[in-house]
């Protein structure tokens, strides 16, 4: 298999430097990258029909020629793209919608596959919306089709396959005969995704190569514990009774039963052998922050340092104001360190990291640069992990000598997608909520409410309250049906709010500007916050009573869940409006979810269900590559067979020295060197 990756697509026929690069553009730079550049779909050319043979209701693949150029009109907000076909039995009406650039990019007169499904519309049988790709090859069978972009073309790249498929031996697969079972051979796998006899066969190709994908993460992800856990922790902090007492009654309440669950996992790996390396979950509000200020107040008693990192300045400052409340007046040092701060007060800052006069230390990636130096760093948080990615995580640990790592998020994560994202991690959730917090009331309305929602913010903000409006785009695009930031922003101060003030953040602003304006919204002096995703993680403003989100169907719903989580924090009923004119049927399941459910474990297993894993939580911010195959809701049993697999193998050799498994230790590398993990 290494031949495959130095291969060089211009050794192949037909493509020449400029036909590669063409490929380069599309991420296939090798024989390698080509093998993996699957089909996004297929058409059954066994089962084509004529059109004279065709049947209402059918999904059917036509083999035609256009006979008439697509011309487009516009029917409210649609635009129609119509055409026909024809074939030697007979001609068909074709209609798209909503596709434009269909009437540039189909010529009249060309040969095509047409795969849709037959409809009757006034009065007459026509092939609605149907895929459509140049008939180039003459390929009987299921023919592949592949995703396209920047030049290529279905020839080039069915014709590019094709040879490089030639390259292939039943020699090649880095999973020894003994460990396959009922696998696929590798090459078998690629062929058939490619080429498939059938589509039980592509099936098991995919079942294969899933598989594979999986069972190298997972091996991964044992690497990483290995890795951070490979040294016994000389750091065995001790949580005494009288230490826990002092903080717990300095409170004005009573912890949950929740955070009383998870602080006791956290003691037990505090005072284990081995460094801690914990993961926990829960909504915003749960309590996590409470229970990460005793772990740091456990580790300052004991003698140690504790560290914070979280993703924004002022998602800093706000856990030094917590912190401060809390623990100073219990004797605690406590300081700030990020890259605003600067000159004397920097150098002050970083001789009392490095004497061990500050215990506690709270900032932002400033505590992983290069000067900073700890005496005696026993624990090391960082809050929002998704933000920072495995390197930063594994950057600030490495400060210390194998310091206790807790990180925290309060984005829910399905246990299914956490098995992959931190499966190198032990796992708490704060699933309860303290008492007299009151679920956000949500609505989800279209367009025709404009004015009643306006009148509904204006009333907010005579009460005293403020309101943030979320728009999925920076600026106006060519997509002019999508709420921009900059323009709304403008609009709302001038036309319909010119008395009020009314701020603009978005994630193309300096981060000393984003947090200026995030500062003066929880001050108050901003009362309409107009601002993209970049509030999802965000400064806590109790008085914000009010998240109206334009364009909701553009947002996954964890991420609908996450932003609603701004407001809903003080005393005052909160509201949550999702504004989408979108009628999908899964758009309205989606929305129905958020406005039924406040469970954020639910909401994010529904979205991993509805959208799969790719789109509700990138893997690559983590530190793994991407999947090319592996979806994890539809994939979980071909996870479970290769987190068994390479469990089994790590206990048998966890160095993958022996002889069958050097090809296992070969791909290991290389995911390991695609990944943000060095």
């Amino acid at each position: 298999m290494e031949n495959l990756y130095t291969i060089k697509l211009t050794e192949l026929k037909g493509i020449g430097g400029s036909r590669a690069e063409l490929f380069f553009r599309a991420g296939v730079e090798n024989l390698m990258d080509l093998l993996y550049y699957f089909p996004r779909t297929y058409l059954d050319e066994r089962s084509r029909k004529a059109i004279s043979d065709i049947q209402l209701g059918e999904d059917v693949v036509i083999r035609a020629r256009l006979i008439s150029s697509p011309r487009n009109f516009h029917k409210g907000k649609w635009t129609v793209t119509n055409a026909r076909i024809a074939d030697e039995t007979g001609e068909l009406a074709v209609v798209w919608f909503n596709q434009p650039y269909l009437m540039k990019n189909l010529v009249e007169g060309q040969l095509y596959l047409f795969k849709g499904k037959v409809k009757r519309n006034y009065n007459r049988i026509q092939l609605t919306s149907p895929s459509v790709q140049k008939a180039e090859l003459e390929m009987p069978g299921i023919v592949p089709v592949y995703p396209l972009g920047g030049g290529l073309t279905q020839k080039m790249v069915q014709s590019a396959v094709r040879q490089g498929l030639t390259y292939l031996s039943d020699a090649m697969d880095p999973l020894p005969v003994s460990y396959r079972q009922n696998l696929l051979s590798w090459s078998q796998a690629i062929r058939s995704m490619h080429l498939p006899d059938s589509f039980e066969k592509q099936e098991q190709a995919r079942h294969r190569l899933v598989f594979d994908e999986l069972f190298i993460q997972q091996l991964a992800l044992h690497r990483m514990k290995k890795n951070l856990r490979g040294n016994t922790s000389g750091f065995q902090i001790q949580s005494s009774k009288e230490t826990e007492t002092a903080f717990l009654q300095a409170l004005p309440y009573e912890l949950t039963g929740a955070q009383r669950r998870v602080w006791t996992e956290i003691q037990a790996d505090l005072a284990g052998g081995q460094a801690m390396n914990r993961l926990v979950q829960g909504d915003v509000g749960c309590g996590k922050t409470m229970v990460a200020l005793l772990a740091m107040y456990t580790t300052a008693k004991s003698g140690f340092q504790a560290a914070m990192m979280a993703p924004t300045e002022v998602l800093a400052r706000q856990h030094l104001a917590e912190a401060q409340k809390w623990l100073t007046p219990l004797g605690i040092k406590i300081a700030l360190l990020t890259g605003n701060v600067k000159g004397k007060e920097r150098k002050q800052v970083l001789e009392g990291l490095e004497s061990g006069e500050i215990q506690i230390i709270i900032g932002t990636h400033a505590l992983i640069s290069e000067p900073v130096r700890y005496q005696r760093l026993g624990l090391v948080i960082t809050d929002e992990q998704h933000r920072f990615g495995v390197r930063q995580r594994m950057a600030l640990a490495d400060k210390g000598e194998a310091p206790n790592v807790l990180v925290m998020t309060a984005t829910p994560i399905p246990r299914t997608l956490a098995m992959i994202l931190y499966g190198d991690m032990d796992i708490s959730i704060i699933d309860e909520m303290p008492p007299g917090r009151t679920p956000v009331q949500t609505f989800c309305v279209n367009g025709s409410y404009e004015k009643r929602l306006y009148a509904f913010m204006q009333k907010q903000v005579d009460q005293g309250h403020q309101v943030y409006v979320i728009c999925p785009m920076v600026e106006e695009s060519e997509d002019n049906e999508l709420r921009s930031a900059t323009e709304y922003a403008a609009f709302l101060q001038k036309v319909i709010f010119p008395k009020l003030s009314v701020g603009l953040l978005h994630g193309q602003m300096k981060p000393s500007d984003k947090d200026q304006v995030m500062a003066a919204f929880a001050r108050g002096e901003i009362q309409i916050l107009v601002a993209t995703t970049v509030v999802e993680v965000g400064v806590n403003v109790p008085n914000a009573t009010l998240m109206v989100i334009e364009n909701a169907e553009r947002f996954g719903l964890a991420q609908l869940h996450q932003l609603r989580g701004r407001v809903g924090r003080g005393a005052a009923e909160s509201y949550c409006v999702l504004v989408t004119e979108s009628q999908q049927v899964q758009t309205r399941k989606r929305m129905k979810t958020m406005v039924d459910s406040s469970d954020g474990f639910y909401i994010a297993e529904e979205d991993l269900r509805l959208r799969g894993s790719g789109d509700v939580f990138g893997l690559r911010q983590h530190g793994l590559p991407d999947f090319k195959l592996a979806d994890l809701y539809r994939d979980m049993a071909i996870l479970k067979e290769a987190q068994q697999m390479a469990q089994t193998i790590m206990e048998v050799d966890p160095k993958l020295n022996q002889l069958e498994h050097q090809g296992i230790a070969k791909e290991l590398d290389r995911f390991w060197q695609r990944a943000i993990i060095e």
